[in-house]
Order: structure tokens, then sequence, then C-alpha cells
């Protein structure tokens, strides 16, 4: 084969060798076997309202910060104090039934308000003045990790978050495209001629062993998955497209450990009713059929479901309706047998904020992770966790 001809007519050899936005795939390596316990990750990105997600319903400090935002009508009570907003119905069974925890006041010091920065913070487990070019979930795979579909990212391009320091995990948003590409009959050609003396170079033969992964780990989930195809109703919209094809992949029983799902649209600055209504409602309808598909089909016991958002909103409501980047927020787990559920912990003081006007933080992030880590996923934190933070007690 021809070097020249290879780099310059192949745009699927460009796109694989720079960025590749179909899939990412890290290089095999032999490893323990890693159980069967399962971690999907939702991401509720642009800084979820906190305070109008769960609502301080008997706190006049609520109300007054918040005179036309201030969620007043068909509250879910969930205590004396504090509810759900309307949208979250379909997630009630879940926490009367003990298998949802909500960890309020979540945050780290010296908290950063801009979206990028402060995803980054809790994609990678850093400080705030720290800066990783690895996410604590890839630093786990780097570790634990042996097959490349043992993380898989439901969406074209990876985030930081499944970014280890030697390997990463696969991004797709539809498992079927993905084994239809890898079909494609450059592939062929590139293997065929893998013993090229071109391909010894070492950028070349990262290449070919990232298509080789990429083939193989494509024609696995494609051939396991067909093997249990969802019999459960789900929202049409794309966040529940994403929860649909993890179910699929759990309950076909693919060799995944950590799934990584995402929901946009949470930079409420304006308008926010209405944006975070519909928001909210994809939410839970999808979350509630995702749990409902699990269940039927055995698989719920050894799934834990951790959502976060990158930052929650400020107290007082803004001039435009709407509210701006705040500090604190909720984190929800769901599972079953959690040792602590409904309310981990009681909501931060409405009349002892920040300097910023914003609830102060009672939990560190890393110390949901870390939790995470020690009792569901069963390894140590060294080496993915740097700060050592202090477990919890909510599974």
């Amino acid at each position: 084969m021809d070097r020249r001809k290879f780099l310059k007519d192949s745009a699927l050899a460009s796109s694989l060798f720079f960025v590749p936005s179909f899939v990412k795939a890290f290089e095999s390596i032999a490893t323990e076997k890693l159980g069967y316990k399962r971690l999907v990750i939702i991401q509720l990105a642009g800084g979820n309202d906190g305070l109008n997600t769960i609502i301080p319903h008997n706190n006049d400090l609520y109300y007054k910060a918040r005179p036309r935002l201030a969620v007043t009508k068909d509250i879910i009570k969930l205590n004396d104090d504090l509810g759900f907003h309307p949208s979250l119905a379909p997630l009630r069974s879940l926490f009367d039934n003990g298998e949802l925890s909500i960890i309020n006041n979540v945050g780290y010091p010296n908290p950063v308000r801009s979206h990028f920065r402060s995803m980054d913070i809790w994609q990678t487990a850093s400080g705030s003045d720290e800066y990783l070019q690895s996410g604590w979930l890839g630093r786990y795979l780097d570790t634990h990790g042996k097959k490349p579909y043992n993380a898989i990212e439901m969406d074209e391009q990876l985030s930081l978050a499944m970014k280890g320091e030697r390997f990463n995990g696969i991004a797709t948003n539809d498992y079927k495209v993905l084994y239809n590409t890898s079909k494609d009959p450059y592939f062929k050609n590139v293997i065929n001629h893998h013993n090229d003396a071109h391909l010894s170079e070492h950028n070349l033969r990262y290449l070919y062993q990232t298509m080789i992964e990429a083939k193989s780990s494509a024609k696995y989930i494609y051939d396991t998955t067909k093997v249990k195809l969802s019999q459960q109703e789900y929202p049409q919209n794309k966040f529940a497209k994403q929860l649909k094809n993890v179910a699929q992949f759990i309950n076909s029983g693919l060799e995944t450990k950590v799934f990584y799902t995402s929901l946009n649209g949470f930079d409420t600055h304006a308008n926010q009713p209405t944006r975070q209504k519909r928001l909210l409602s994809q939410y839970a309808d999808s979350v509630s059929a995702f749990v409902k598909d699990l269940k039927r089909n055995d698989t719920f016991e050894d799934t834990l479901i951790l959502t976060f958002s990158e930052f929650g909103r400020r107290l007082k409501q803004n001039a435009a309706n709407g509210t701006d980047h705040g500090a604190a927020n909720n984190v929800f787990i769901i599972g079953k047998n959690l040792k602590t559920a409904g309310f981990y912990n009681n909501l931060a003081s409405l009349s002892n904020l920040d300097d910023n006007g914003d609830l102060k933080y009672e939990i560190d992030f890393r110390s949901v992770y870390a939790t995470v880590l020690k009792n569901w996923m069963g390894v140590s934190t060294e080496g993915i966790i740097a700060s050592n933070p202090k477990l919890l007690n909510f599974i």
C-alpha cells in the first residue's frame, strides 16, 4: 500500500488518527477480570438549578429570593422541608421504595463558576487549582480495564471523565452505526496491509491497533446486544435513546463496567421555568423507563445510577427570570439496597451563603466518587482519586 495514498486519500484514517469522532478505543492489555457491578453516570450539563429540583417548600427565604421563579404549585412533598419539582413525579416510587438517595450540598472548595472549568473539575476529580489531563473513570480503566468496551459513552465524542492516562473508553451514540462503519472496506484494506513497512512507525502502528480494537469491539457490542433488545417503552427523546441503548447493553450481558450519558440544556439564565420543567420531565420519564427495563430483566440490583451537574444556581433569581451560576448542588444515587435512602443529609442553610450568594458545599464530590469506587466497584481509590476523601454511607 502506498503510504502517501494511505494518509491523503482516506478521511477515515485522518479522523481515527487525530480525533476519533465515532469511536474511542484503548489498547487491550491483560488485567484482572472486572466483575459484574455496573455504574451508569448521568450528567446534567449546563448547571441544573438544584433549588428548583429539590425544593425547600417550607423556607420563606427561598420564596423571598425567587418571587417569580420559586415553584409554588404541585410540589411533591417528600418530608416537612423538601420536595420534588412536579416534573420529577416518575421518581417518587424510587424514593418511597428506598431506591433513591439524594445527597445535598455537594461541591468542592473554592468553587469555579465557569462551565468548562467546573466540568473539567468534576470529570477529572481535581481540585479547583489543579489541572489534570485524565478523568477519574479513565484512571479507573487504566488499572482495572481489560477490553475497549469495558466503558462506553453514549455520544459521538468521549468526555474527559472517560479518558485515562493510557487508555480511553468507547464513544458511540448508535452501536448499529458503529458496527456498520467498522465493516467499511477501508478497515479490511488497512488490516490486510498492516505488515507493510510504513505501518511499523509508531503513529501508524497505533492507528492500526486502534482500528483493530474498534472493529473487534463494534462486532462484539453488536452481536451481543442483539441477544436482548428492549421491550420497555421509552419516551421519544435523545436522552431516553441513550438509556435504552444502555439497558440493552446491560440486559444482554455486555462486559461493560461504566456507561456515561448526558442531558444538555440546563444553563437557565433566562426563562428558566419552562425549560427546566421540560428537561426534568425528560430526565425523570427516561430514568423511570430505564429502571423498569432493568427490573424486568433482573439487572437493576447490580446497577448503580449517579446523576450530577457541574454546579448549582444562585439562590436569588435574576432579572431575566432565570438564575446565574452557583456552587453546591444535589447528587442523585439510584440503586437497590442503598444504605441511606431518601435524603442523605439536610439542605444547607439559605441564611448562611457564601460571598457570591450561593449555597455552601458540605460534601466534597470526590467523597461521592470514592464511595462508589470502594463500596460499589470494589476497588481502591489509590491512583484514581488523589485527595483520599472521606467515604460516605449511602452504599
